[in-house]
């Protein structure tokens, strides 16, 4: 979706994409990356995710990316966090303890501002994309991230024709071809959803399902 769009997302408080608590998902799965105390996560389209206070909680640095200033400053004010500020190539960092978020375009990340990450968490990212920025999106943010970095990906998948996204289906043989040969995947956990997803009921959706993919990158 063109960047206006989410911008005026927010700004209209339409941001039932936002959960209000850390993703039960992100808990059960997140232990088996096994990563070492330290390491730093990286949160594309963050938003104000609880999830980011969690991975920080586990001893991780959390690096977020988010284009709207008003998520970013709603983040740290609804949280008591106060960050220091300051600017570079890629937009505006706030940093409070092991959280920076930086206010900016995603993909204006180069390798350099991702060479020490080794973990990504995407719940809420690809998601977001219509199939021609998905493409994009993997091709180039994911491609910045160093050899022998692991990730959490989180997609939903219902019949498309059915709603117009974002949030957009994403199924099992895009992940996997999409990120192949780069990156192995596997499939942790696929469950049905739609009983407790009103709003997708509502729309006419007739199925709903989550899933959740461990990505590790080759080298």
């Amino acid at each position: 979706m063109e960047q206006a769009f989410w911008l005026q997302r927010w700004r209209e408080g339409r941001i039932g994409f936002h959960n209000d608590r850390v993703l039960p998902l992100l808990q059960k799965h997140w232990p088996a990356l096994d990563l070492a105390r330290g390491s730093r996560v990286f949160v594309p389209l963050a938003g104000k995710s609880l999830d980011m206070l969690w991975l920080a909680a586990q001893g991780h640095r959390v690096l977020g990316v988010e284009l709207s200033e008003l998520a970013v400053a709603q983040f740290f004010a609804e949280n008591g966090l106060e960050p220091e500020v300051h600017e570079s190539r890629y937009g505006v960092h706030h940093l409070a303890g092991n959280i920076e978020l930086v206010c900016g375009d995603a993909f204006a990340l180069d390798a350099a501002a991702l060479a020490d990450c080794s973990a990504v968490y995407d719940r809420a990212a690809i998601i977001a994309l219509p199939p021609a920025l998905r493409e994009r999106y993997v091709g180039e943010l994911y491609a910045n991230l160093p050899a022998g970095c692991q990730g959490l990906l989180v997609t939903l998948e219902y019949p498309q024709h059915e709603k117009a996204g974002p949030p957009f289906s994403v199924e099992e043989a895009e992940v996997r071809e999409r990120f192949a040969p780069a990156w192995r995947v596997d499939l942790r956990e696929r469950r049905d959803i739609l009983d407790v997803q009103p709003g997708f009921v509502a729309e006419g959706v007739t199925a709903l399902a989550t899933a959740v993919y461990h990505l590790r990158k080759a080298g």
